[in-house]
């Protein structure tokens, strides 16, 4: 033997062909690492034995799992727990499963959510708050840490295919646009797939969608498609494909749809269902829905109704056209809930016809957070006012009746329906002090495993109790390590111990709450909370001392599961002994600073920016789907908008510029060869400045010059349209948006995406002529008339100089 074969042949013994240290994969550090070779290496092929590395698998026996979240709802909505609003899909699994009557959320969407996806506290996840919120301390900042590691990225790394269906709103506001970064996105949490919208709220009619990363872009001006099916769709097929291919691995599904967040949409079919349902008004509804609850064992015998909220009117208040319009609101939020949750049962019939339904554990929590009374006193035409704080008209609410739940209007109902849907709580969304804000019904069906069926379980469980009760599941353990970073601990309590005895006592014994400074904190049976100091149908806060400024309440929910009876007085030291509690809690999970303003914080100003330090944007045509948190910021400062076209022998129009769309936001386009801006006051009022005579073909530099008041917030300015420095047009704008333009349409160049700005047009509009450029300038300084006009007279020289 040579001396080299003799130096491979001891090499490839000593080193390459090790035993497997085990067989057994180490899931704990995620990604598994590769296994060791165990074939032979020899220097021919025919003398070396082949072996490939063993892939990732589940355990044997993992269920499919189907997570399903709705938006908004309250726990006195469903017919599940003894609403007015059929969910038979919701009922189908409570028969076949169990019901939760003491499951809670945090009372916000964006806090819920990274909360359920990662099993830790929203402000140990970072996410003390909605993403349009964040601000620059540890709980708040937005940015959930790769030491909270998701659902999605365990269950992936141990053999799962992984998909992620609808509404998002966990990326972090300067995050959403094309430039990313991606980590924070689902397909960098862990999630293979994802199909839906990444902000707040989108219309079921134009939705804001994304695949994966890219924006794409619904059926224009189709008045058959709607959101919530055409999400359904795809996840049958996500379904379905999975199965058809790799039917021995199990998949993860998490399905969120936008509804019943604002806009209640739903298709005219559905609506019609309703009619006449809701005429006896909020506080009856409330009556009837206790009286069901009982009868059906998800509240206890002794149960009492609380007492509506200051500042919600009493329905026999109203006259006759209040009632009409607002009974119309509720019918359509109902035809919304209903017609989705029909969708559901499109899933589960699939997953059935794939004969895998015994094997796929299905937990559905019907809503992120309580019932939104996000809607003022009368109900809204368009949310959008309420994050701006401007007041809609009655009168023209009522002369739309019969437009809500169309792509006309991006409708919410009044806050007195929102209090009956918390039946039989107090308080609403953003109220995490009381239950009307964080408790919701909860469904968990598994047929192979969970035997007690139809049964009701009273223990108190949260929202980070999911993830782990998906691990134990799956017979997976928490990672200790996930890409090389350690993991914190996961906060959450599996709720697999109730699925054998649903009466067995809680294990989970204390549970903090808190949301933009309201707070409450339960334990073993006793909850001391705030009272909220601000309704949340306000938006503008008044302003009140953190700490100082709020009294507190007590409950003993054992006794009293409505939190009906206030024992503040009655049981001080135990008071006295929560509030230390929950102020442990707090400094453990990033909860302070508390901060009690709500639309200030909306300002983009208060967040990382891709645009902050820069004064002058240049776009160019066919730029679309550019979100608010990445757009030059137009509020509250002056601005121009200068585009340069060339215009063919035969006219032109289209549009040029456009942030948000038809319920808040501003264009600039040429419509029948004349140029346009467009100014849309959360359509409550709309200011046009247009030019009298059409543009000659050839190059020109079209600028609109916005120059601010000043003075406050959502103050007026003069609009000046010019044609190559020459100015066209001008007019007055009173009054301005504010806080925010869009929580989901964009700043689009060329052509106009989700919904026209102005009723002028049709979406897309593109441009026929050619637009070489648009450039934004920003000031925040009211310009003088010369300054004005040194600015158009360069815009015109450097356009016309290329």
């Amino acid at each position: 033997m040579s001396w080299f074969r003799f130096c491979f042949c001891l090499l490839s013994v000593t080193f390459l062909n090790l035993p497997a240290s085990a067989e057994e994969f180490n899931r704990t550090k995620l990604p598994v690492a590769q296994p060791p070779f165990k074939g032979k290496i020899r220097l021919k092929a025919s003398e070396s034995v082949k072996d490939f590395p063993k892939e990732i698998q589940a355990p044997a026996g993992a269920p499919n799992v189907l997570l399903i979240l709705t938006d908004d709802v309250g726990f006195g909505a469903s017919s599940t727990f003894g609403g007015p609003i059929p969910t038979p899909t919701f009922d189908r699994l409570a028969q076949s499963g169990l019901r939760y009557n003491q499951f809670h959320t945090t009372a916000l969407c964006s806090p819920t959510r990274a909360a359920l996806i990662t099993g830790r506290n929203h402000h140990t996840a970072s996410t003390g708050g909605i993403m349009e919120i964040g601000v620059g301390y540890p709980g708040y900042n937005t940015l959930v840490r790769k030491s909270c590691g998701t659902i999605g990225q365990i269950l992936k790394f141990n053999g799962y295919n992984t998909s992620w269906f609808g509404k998002n709103h966990n990326v972090p506001d300067w995050h959403t646009s094309q430039a990313g970064p991606f980590d924070l996105w689902p397909v960098g949490l862990g999630f293979e797939y994802f199909y839906g919208f990444v902000g707040g709220d989108t219309s079921q009619w134009t939705p804001a969608l994304v695949e994966n990363t890219r924006p794409v872009e619904p059926p224009a001006n189709d008045p058959t498609y709607n959101f919530d099916e055409d999400m359904a769709n795809r996840a049958i097929n996500w379904i379905r494909m999975q199965q058809a291919v790799a039917p021995d691995k199990p998949f993860f599904c998490y399905y969120a749809t936008g509804t019943a967040h604002a806009p209640h949409h739903a298709p005219k079919a559905w609506i019609k269902k309703f009619k006449g349902q809701f005429d006896q008004g909020w506080d009856e509804v409330r009556k009837q829905t206790l009286a069901r609850q009982k009868k059906l064992g998800v509240v206890p015998p002794g149960t009492r109704l609380t007492e509506r909220s200051k500042g919600i009117p009493a329905w026999d208040s109203l006259d006759d056209r209040q009632k009409e319009v607002y009974a119309r609101m509720m019918e359509v939020y109902a035809a919304a809930l209903s017609h989705a949750d029909h969708q559901f049962g499109r899933l589960i019939d699939t997953i059935d016809e794939l004969g895998e339904l015994d094997n796929t554990l299905v937990i559905y929590i019907q809503g992120d957070n309580g019932a939104s009374a996000e809607g003022s006193e009368q109900g809204l035409l368009n949310e959008m006012t309420f994050f701006n704080n401007i007041k809609e008209d009655f009168e023209e609410v009522y002369r739309r009746r019969d437009e809500l739940g169309s792509p006309t209007t991006f409708n919410h109902y009044p806050i007195g329906w929102a209090h009956a849907m918390d039946s039989p709580f107090q308080w609403t969304k953003q109220v995490a002090s009381h239950f009307g804000g964080t408790r919701n019904g909860m469904v968990m069906s598994w047929p192979a495993r969970i035997k007690n069926k139809g049964a009701v379980c009273s223990q108190f469980h949260h929202v980070i109790d999911i993830m782990p009760t998906i691990l134990e599941a799956a017979g997976l353990p928490a990672p200790d390590s996930i890409n090389g970073i350690t993991q914190e601990p996961i906060q959450g309590i599996s709720m697999a111990y109730t699925w054998d005895d649903p009466s067995v006592p809680s294990k989970r014994e204390t549970q903090y709450f808190e949301m933009l400074a309201n707070r409450g904190i339960y334990d073993q049976g006793w909850v001391a909370c705030t009272t909220p100091t601000t309704p949340p149908w306000v938006s503008v806060a008044d302003p009140v001392d953190v700490i100082d400024g709020y009294k507190w309440e007590l409950y003993n929910i054992a006794d009293d599961f409505s939190e009906s009876v206030d024992l503040a007085a009655k049981y001080p030291e135990k008071l006295k002994e929560l509030q230390r509690l929950f102020y442990i809690e707090a400094v453990k999970n990033n909860v302070l600073p508390l901060d009690n303003s709500k639309a200030e914080r909306l300002d983009v100003k208060n967040r990382p920016s891709l645009t902050r330090g820069r004064d002058t944007f240049a776009y160019y045509d066919e730029m679309l789907r550019i979100p608010e948190g990445s757009a030059p910021d137009l509020k509250n400062k002056s601005f121009g908008i200068s585009a340069v076209v060339d215009i063919p022998e035969s006219g032109a129009e289209g549009l040029l510029m456009t942030q948000g769309g038809r319920f808040c936001g501003l264009g600039l386009y040429v419509l029948d060869n004349k140029p346009v801006f467009h100014y849309n006051l959360c359509g409550v009022k709309r200011f046009s400045v247009a030019s009298q005579e059409a543009l000659k073909p050839g190059k020109h530099v079209i600028t609109l010059d916005f120059n601010y008041d000043g003075g406050g917030v959502g103050k007026g300015g003069q609009a000046t349209l010019s044609v190559d420095g020459n100015k066209v047009a001008s007019s007055r704008i009173p009054q301005t948006v504010g806080y925010r333009m869009s929580l989901d349409e964009t700043l689009d160049i060329g052509e106009d995406t989700g919904t026209p700005v102005s009723e002028d047009y049709k979406v897309p509009f593109k441009f026929t002529g050619d637009l070489e450029k648009v450039t934004i300038k920003i000031t925040e300084q009211k310009l003088t008339e010369e300054q004005l006009r040194k600015y158009r007279e360069t815009q015109v020289k450097a356009a016309l100089s290329r």
